[in-house]
């Protein structure tokens, strides 16, 4: 198992306050150490509903089921699951839905597992030539005005977004008993 610092950060919150301002209903997500603080808020909001998945493609499934219902979903994973839902990505261009994403790196500084690597460098190019648009944030004072731009650009142009939070936003991920 792997753990990474608990404590919340600003951009933690102001990721989940995006989702809540803007209307999302539910979050699907597969567990995620860099993701814990909005699932946590997401667990917690009675207006919010997450979904846990068993494979990162079920989420894209749910975020266009979820827009056919006349709601708002994001997808939640790590750069290690981009590759499960690479078919699945396939829906959201044929019938052009709105899709977002936010997608913890892995694979990058200072990783420690070498099964992480292969994916960590193919997450953006995949993602972009399934007609995924690719944003990054690679420090703290980035992430809201990305996320937020992302946001805007699946919710209110109706493209496909994915936002990219680098390892190094993150922090170093150890193993831990």
């Amino acid at each position: 198992m792997s753990g990474a610092d608990t404590a919340v950060l600003p951009w933690q919150e102001e990721i989940f306050s995006i989702l809540k301002e803007g209307g999302v209903r539910q979050v699907a997500y597969v567990p995620d150490a860099g993701h814990a603080h909005v699932i946590r808020r997401v667990h917690a909001d009675p207006d919010m509903r997450p979904v846990v998945l068993t494979t990162e493609e079920e989420g894209v499934a749910v975020a266009c089921g979820a827009w056919l219902g006349g709601q708002r979903a994001a997808l939640l994973m790590q750069s290690s699951g981009v590759g499960n839902c690479i078919n699945m990505l396939s829906l959201v261009q044929n019938c052009r839905f709105p899709f977002f994403t936010i997608i913890t790196m892995r694979g990058e500084w200072a990783e420690f597992n070498p099964w992480q690597g292969p994916m960590g460098r193919a997450t953006q190019a995949s993602l972009e030539l399934m007609g995924v648009t690719v944003l990054r944030a690679d420090t703290p004072e980035q992430v809201a005005d990305t996320v937020s731009a992302g946001f805007d650009m699946a919710f209110q142009a109706g493209d496909a977004v994915a936002v990219l939070l680098s390892q190094k936003l993150i922090g170093r991920k150890k193993w831990v008993k």
